[in-house]
């Protein structure tokens, strides 16, 4: 089903079946709209296949969701226009079961919990804040996690996210003294050998095929980079 003939050599094509295709995104590349001078990962998307279906002109891309500059993990794109439209309503519908890894600076008082929150985004900033909930404008946030490992004093942890707000994992852990590893803008002390790059990772997406309507599960590995934590990561 994979034919891995693209111009770029970092693009990980992880799944092709019928009009989906996903991939695994590096840390530091802009999903969607990225500035003159920079290749968005969509762009790239484009140019694989446009190259591996042979097509003239313009490729259609569909983009139901989009992942943070800093995050990897699992993204999704259509080739169709109406298996994007379904694809986009799972997700506005919270039907997409969303799984992340990340590294933790701090271990969590509990190795598992729920945690439950307002979050606010300040207005011109890309930034959050936890608030009250009579707050005018603060979303309900709301994921649960379990402690998978801990090394040298930080936490590798599993998270389901229920609601899919803003920055929600980084404020979330980050309140409670656990900001994700190299995550400044919410507190961490260390800065990764990539810049751009926090320790979060979109690990499995579980959605319906489009067409098909059968339950898939699209699973992406790590970065590479994140061996040097000391955790045993499953590939």
């Amino acid at each position: 089903m994979n034919q891995h003939v693209q111009r770029n050599p970092d693009l990980q094509v992880i799944c092709e079946d019928g009009p989906v295709i996903a991939v695994n995104k590096p840390s530091g590349v802009i999903s969607q709209g990225a500035p003159a001078g920079l290749q968005s990962l969509a762009e790239q998307v484009k140019e694989y296949l446009k190259q591996k279906y042979n097509k003239p002109g313009t490729v259609y891309l569909g983009i139901p969701h989009r992942l943070d500059r800093p995050v990897s993990g699992v993204s999704i794109f259509s080739r169709n226009s109406k298996c994007a439209a379904r694809l986009s309503d799972q997700f506005a519908k919270r039907q997409v079961k969303k799984t992340y890894l990340a590294v933790l600076e701090s271990v969590p008082a509990k190795a598992e919990d729920f945690l439950e929150d307002w979050i606010y985004r300040i207005p011109d900033h890309s930034r959050v804040e936890i608030r009250s909930q009579k707050t005018t404008g603060a979303k309900h946030a709301r994921l649960s996690y379990r402690t998978l490992a801990v090394n040298n004093g930080r936490a590798l942890v599993e998270i389901d996210l229920e609601t899919g707000r803003m920055h929600q994992i980084r404020i979330q852990f980050a309140s409670r003294g656990c900001p994700v590893v190299g995550d400044e803008k919410y507190g961490s002390k260390i800065t990764l050998e990539n810049p751009l790059a926090i320790a979060l990772h979109a690990w499995k997406l579980t959605l319906n095929h489009p067409i098909r309507n059968e339950e898939m599960t699209i699973t992406a590995a790590p970065p590479q980079a994140w061996k040097s934590f000391g955790f045993k990561l499953d590939e």
